[in-house]
């Protein structure tokens, strides 16, 4: 019997500077690796955080800017008070109950792309 494996999102950006400031200043992620067929090629790259990884690219037709990711997340709060914390300029995402009896801190990257981290409400 076929079995799946991990969800890999590829999300589309347009600024690296932007895109290291808010995935890996903001949102504690490391850069995993980097990838141009060129110096003057797009950048595409990996980055993760425990056992996160998302795929961030500059290639036309990676991904287009507006799409929703959820990502479970251990200890919700906890995350909620480390984002906070971090006092980011751009982002200072609330901590909410939602109808459907999840716990999530809700954040839009600086491309339009929406990342909502939860945890079910029973914890």
């Amino acid at each position: 019997m076929p079995t799946l494996g991990t969800v890999t999102p590829i999300l589309r950006i347009f600024d690296i500077a932007k895109a290291r400031e808010f995935f890996v200043g903001f949102l504690g992620f490391e850069v995993q690796w980097e990838h141009r067929f060129d110096d003057n090629a797009p950048l595409y790259m990996a980055v993760g955080r425990d056992g996160c990884v998302l795929h961030l690219s500059e290639h036309h037709g990676d991904g287009a800017p507006g799409i929703a990711v959820r990502i479970k997340v251990e200890d919700i709060a906890a995350f909620h008070r480390e984002l906070i914390g971090k006092n980011y300029r751009f982002a200072r995402p609330g901590l909410e109950e939602t109808p459907w009896k999840s716990r999530e801190v809700s954040v839009a990257d600086p491309f339009g792309n929406r990342l909502h981290f939860y945890e079910d409400a029973a914890g």
